[in-house]
């Protein structure tokens, strides 16, 4: 007999944990939720003691086809919470509105306006730390006072005060009574003091709740529909296959995985897995005369929106600026090999905004259906565009460091966002899914997380993932009254 719940949600990591909080908030007492994790509870001891943060590798669970460009996720309990660095930025205005604005790209279902209430709820419940002046427009405080500055990014909010920022995120500035406060080693992944927010340390407590069933080491298989209506999700734990049916399923199981598997379950469109992206990253190395840097609080110590929003956008990309506070970070040292001169340098990472390639793809791995794969061809000819202006945005940020020279450019491989592969939009012959995640054939399924993203914005995409569970979530139950 199938066990029948009101809601089944895939993956525990942030869109599907906001979801549920929202969910749990709304439903009845007598409600029934089942969560399938494909992972385990791989608890914090345990990630410090084997020095990762999943007994899961990721090339057990997908196929990578271009070494050369990274893909990282963490499965188990708190999906890639608990593997992040913790950036929490906004986006901007003009991130959701590329095509109307500039003439580029995509606009994206809603504006910012819808989400901004949302964007208040997720910085409460992360406890994120962030600057009292802020780009884009904002009707609350941050609840945590910012981070200390770097003497690099000191220099660079006197001289472009509306341009440098401390940045948001969710890396603790003061205690929070369940997390500790950034020690800034530069290991945030792990993060040995618990300082970040992650499912694990922030909504766990979701999971305990009488009305939900949580079901660890279930790999889901397929979701099978009949009649536009999703029936029965079908997963594999231990070995054994099984089923479990509800009245609304929703899939929150990463860009990687949602589209592997709407694919196995046959639930097509011409661009499911298609647009598979994030941001492109540049690491730019400055040599610095007479000014010692990694003396902030954070292991990112600033924000530049100097090239962000702008008529520029209609030609290539727009770009955030990180400011990084620890020499040794992604396993390089950027210190200076000068004696007494050492820490005379400024580390930066330029994130430049792209336009989605229908050719960068989530497929099934042909040699194991059990896997995704991913297919990666390059970045956008407009991020790429955006790139080639970095010499003269160093040229204005010598405005106010005094920098000796460029001693490195260089692509990064990863910013750990992935992005697209089921995207969102009003016109269902060009998106998956609709302004509230709800997928445009089968209206009892929603796909959360960056999946839906539209194109590539040079913020972070983690407050906005979690935002757009909430927003999708209050839909739900408004369209019920």
């Amino acid at each position: 007999m199938t066990n029948r719940y009101d809601l089944i949600i895939v993956g525990t990591g942030f869109a599907g944990a906001f979801f549920l909080k929202r969910y749990l908030e709304h439903a009845p007492e007598n409600s029934k939720v089942l969560v399938l994790e494909r992972g385990q509870r791989d608890e914090k001891p345990w990630q410090l003691a084997n020095r990762r943060t999943s007994s899961i590798s990721p090339e057990e669970v997908f196929y990578n086809n271009n070494p050369e460009k990274e893909w990282l996720t963490s499965p188990g309990f708190g999906g890639n919470s608990k593997c992040w660095w913790a950036g929490a930025t906004r986006m901007m205005p003009g991130d959701f509105q590329l095509k109307s604005r500039y003439g580029v790209g995509e606009d994206w279902p809603m504006a910012y306006e819808d989400l901004e209430p949302h964007y208040n709820v997720v910085e409460q419940v992360m406890a994120i730390s962030g600057p009292v002046d802020s780009p884009m427009p904002r009707s609350q405080p941050f609840p945590l006072p910012p981070h200390r500055f770097s003497d690099p990014d000191a220099l660079l909010k006197r001289h472009f005060p509306d341009g440098w920022y401390q940045p948001p995120t969710a890396r603790a500035s003061a205690p929070t009574g369940t997390r500790g406060v950034c020690c800034a080693s530069g290991i945030c992944d792990l993060c040995p003091v618990d300082a970040k927010f992650t499912i694990q340390n922030g909504l766990a407590h979701l999971y305990q709740d009488p009305r939900v069933s949580l079901l660890l080491g279930a790999a889901v298989d397929k979701v099978e529909t009949s009649g536009g209506i999703a029936r029965d999700v079908v997963y594999t734990k231990d070995g054994r296959t099984d089923r479990a049916a509800a009245d609304l399923v929703v899939l929150a199981a990463s860009a990687l995985f949602n589209p592997h598997i709407l694919l196995r379950s046959g639930i097509g469109h011409r661009l499911l897995g298609k647009r598979l992206h994030e941001q492109m990253s540049v690491d730019v190395c400055l040599d610095l005369a007479g000014v010692k840097s990694y003396n902030g609080s954070s292991n990112i110590s600033g924000n530049g929106y100097l090239f962000y929003e702008g008529e520029h956008r209609r030609e290539y990309a727009g770009c955030l600026i990180e400011t990084w506070n620890s020499p040794f970070s992604y396993g390089r040292s950027s210190l200076r090999l000068e004696n007494k001169r050492w820490n005379e340098r400024a580390y930066l990472r330029f994130m430049f905004d792209d336009l989605p390639r229908e050719d960068n793809l989530v497929r099934v791995y042909a040699a194991n259906p059990n896997m995704a794969e991913t297919i990666f061809n390059g970045y956008s000819d407009y991020a790429m565009r955006g790139m080639d202006r970095i010499p003269k945005m160093v040229e204005k940020l010598g405005e106010a460091l005094p920098i000796e020279g460029i001693e490195s450019i260089s692509i990064g491989r990863t910013t750990a966002h992935i992005q697209g592969t089921v995207v969102m939009g009003n016109d269902p012959s060009k998106s998956i899914v609709d302004r509230h995640l709800i997928h445009h054939q089968v209206r009892n399924l929603l796909v959360l997380g960056a999946s839906s993203y539209p194109t590539a914005s040079p913020a972070y995409p983690t407050v906005t993932v979690s935002a757009l569970s909430l927003w999708a979530a209050d839909h739900l139950f408004v369209a019920r009254v």
